[in-house]
């Protein structure tokens, strides 16, 4: 299928994991897409992976002058943004009594101030039939001990589906999620933990999970690409979880 001719779209945190199998089936599907990523060593790996139809900007979704800039880095390549997909961060865990500001701040830019004004500087560009998709998280709807920080940021982007749905319809604009469960990515290579310790974590995830295995990039980035299409035209405001049914069977 080639759903995505003479369509540009916008993927943050595109480098990688999700955003980067996200990007790579748009194009699959004839788009042009516009990555970012917070350093230019891993968006020039990323462009190589993507080929002459992806464009990328060193952009940090944390950083509120980036974010404040991302329009005008923007339209360097195009006047006209055809799909957002707001999926730039990571996730930092501790107990209650461990958190300290810096930790809240951080992860608050990242997950909650990011989307917000990424959304807000690009949506200029945005013309009616266009579509903005949040990335959220199973950890807004189970709580885990260690994630208060995090599920309280993709709680607030979660309440974002809705209060930016709400604000767009006028627009033409469409507004959706998508609820990752656990997937295989680079979640935890900001934790801090070695890698003997991030692979002992997820073979203690494992057995929890309804399929018995991590999901796979490109599983949601079916769905992104789902929402982001004229096959979803009458979706607007909602929230596709994508969790092997974690989120629901116990």
């Amino acid at each position: 299928m080639q759903r995505f001719n003479n369509k540009t779209a916008l993927i943050t945190g595109g480098t990688n994991g999700m955003g980067l199998a996200t990007a790579q089936k748009f194009i699959e599907e004839g788009g042009k897409v516009i990555i970012t990523g917070r350093s230019e060593k891993t968006v020039n790996m990323a462009l190589e992976i993507l080929g002459e139809k992806a464009f990328g900007i060193v952009s940090n979704a944390g950083n509120i002058n980036d974010l404040m800039n991302i329009r005008k880095e923007v339209e360097k390549y195009t006047d006209q943004i055809d799909v957002l997909f707001l999926n730039a961060g990571y996730g930092k865990f501790a107990p209650i009594e461990c958190v300290d500001e810096n930790q809240f701040d951080e992860l608050f830019n990242m997950l909650v101030k990011g989307p917000f004004f990424t959304a807000q500087q690009i949506l200029p560009l945005m013309k009616s039939g266009s579509s903005v998709i949040f990335n959220t998280s199973m950890a807004a709807d189970i709580a885990m001990p260690d994630f208060s920080i995090y599920s309280a940021a993709k709680s607030a982007v979660q309440s974002f589906i809705k209060t930016f749905a709400a604000e767009l319809t006028k627009h033409g604009v469409r507004v959706n999620g998508v609820s990752p469960g656990h997937i295989k990515t680079n979640i935890f290579n900001n934790t801090g933990l070695t890698k003997e310790q991030i692979d002992n974590a997820i073979i203690d995830i494992i057995p929890n999970i309804p399929f018995k295995r991590q999901g796979e990039p490109s599983e949601i980035a079916n769905v992104v690409l789902f929402l982001a299409s004229e096959e979803a035209s009458y979706i607007h405001g909602a929230e596709i979880k994508v969790d092997a049914g974690i989120s629901v069977i116990r």
